[in-house]
């Protein structure tokens, strides 16, 4: 079996039954080096609170960190290694069970450009789906493994751009990964207790802290990144949502001179259209009004979520800004529709409400220069869901002769305009 195949396999997991987690339970003896139990949860004992923890490698067996120099107010610490993942963890931040959040940066020693991915692994707003009690749950919801970033596991291969063998246009940038395990797409803001329906189990504290998280993150490469060029900021699913809703956060944090976004099969529709049930469900369990506020106040959100996606584009005019997903997903289309149209939510039903929120998606996105898209229709690897995993095979839009490879690098190219690829219906695929 290829490690493609390996990988295809391990995300479809993830993805399609988010609350199994995307760490790399199994093998916990890669230990992650540091002054962390093997493969396992923080001792409690660690240095996190000055804010400026040692890296530690994930891939490296029995490494010790070292000793990393901290630079405090004058500059960034250096790395203890580079072209390896170091794990960080900083004060403040938690996954849902409150337990300490990870995440981890793979250094690029001279390299001026910064990738930030955030991770998928589908959204919860009950007790059953924040409890993983359900297919449509969220990922980690015991926490990050210190080997999250095994060399040989699936969130160090989820995606050509993450590694630095397939010749991606980021192979040579300084690479940041983020874990995700408060079922929020990183974007709540929100410490809440849901009750068992069946009235059997207790109630369940969940920490959608995925704002606070991000905010602490993008502080702290602030610090470790200082003279960025460009800054890209990406992920799929649950982390395609998590980068257009943070990228504000991100961009106007880093000192970056230009900008990229990549929303990969987490689209943001407009709250007019059959997305208006998971948006008002999600606002209050998630509490997103609170994260809105902290946008300029020349841009408010009120009843449309689609909104931030012109916001976004009027904020930055000279960045360069996409979303990317299936016609034919699905996976984020369950999450969108299933739970809140019980009386039609077989598959053609779901496919109808994501091709008209599709539709509004487009027509918005066509009154911004600075906004593409590109919507292959169908693919069979993960229920056609996250365009950018594993590999591009089957990421082509046929008529046009091009594939999602060829829209990144375009999406790079500051001398065109940012492209919008939309294919044709394919009726004899998906049936």
């Amino acid at each position: 079996m290829t490690i493609e195949q390996c990988i295809s396999r391990a995300w479809m997991v993830v993805l399609l039954s988010a609350a199994c987690g995307g760490g790399d339970k199994a093998d916990d003896s890669d230990t992650s080096g540091g002054e962390s139990t093997s493969g396992g949860e923080s001792t409690g004992d660690e240095a996190v609170t000055t804010g400026e923890p040692p890296g530690s490698t994930s891939d490296d067996p029995g490494t010790s960190s070292g000793g990393s120099s901290s630079g405090g107010e004058d500059g960034p610490e250096k790395p203890a290694a580079y072209e390896k993942w170091l794990k960080v963890e900083l004060p403040g931040t938690v996954c849902g069970n409150n337990s300490q959040y990870k995440f981890f940066i793979n250094y690029k020693e001279g390299a001026k450009d910064l990738m930030i991915m955030l991770e998928p692994g589908g959204a919860c707003w009950d007790f059953d789906g924040c409890s993983g009690k359900t297919d449509l749950g969220a990922a980690n919801p015991d926490g990050i493994m210190d080997n999250h970033m095994n060399a040989a596991g699936t969130a160090a291969n989820i995606s050509p751009l993450i590694r630095r063998d397939l010749g991606a246009p980021t192979a040579d940038w300084n690479l940041v990964y983020m874990p995700y395990c408060t079922g929020d797409v990183h974007t709540g803001n929100n410490v809440i207790k849901y009750k068992d329906p069946k009235g059997q189990e207790p109630d369940l504290e969940f920490h959608h802290a995925g704002h606070t998280n991000s905010v602490a993150v993008a502080d702290y490469l602030a610090k470790q990144f200082p003279a960025t060029d460009r800054l890209f900021v990406t992920g799929c699913s649950a982390g395609g949502a998590g980068s257009l809703i943070n990228y504000y956060f991100f961009r106007n944090t880093i000192d970056a001179q230009r900008g990229y976004m990549m929303d990969d099969s987490g689209p943001i529709f407009p709250s007019d259209g059959y997305s208006m049930p998971l948006h008002t469900k999600i606002r209050s369990s998630w509490n997103v009004d609170s994260i809105f506020a902290e946008l300029p106040p020349e841009y408010p959100i009120a009843d449309d979520f689609g909104v931030l996606n012109r916001h976004l584009a009027d904020i930055f005019p000279d960045d360069r800004l996409s979303t990317v997903f299936f016609q034919r997903d699905y996976n984020y289309s369950r999450y969108s529709y299933e739970n809140f149209y019980p009386d039609a939510n077989a598959k053609d039903d779901i496919m109808s409400y994501w091709a008209s929120d599709t539709k509004q998606l487009v027509n918005l996105y066509k009154t911004r220069d600075n906004l593409g898209y590109y919507l292959p229709y169908w693919r069979k690897l993960n229920t056609s869901h996250c365009v950018s995993i594993v590999n591009y095979d089957e990421t082509d839009i046929e008529e046009l002769g091009m594939d999602l490879g060829d829209y990144i690098d375009e999406l790079f190219d500051d001398n065109v305009p940012v492209g919008r690829y939309m294919e044709s219906v394919q009726p004899d695929e998906d049936v």
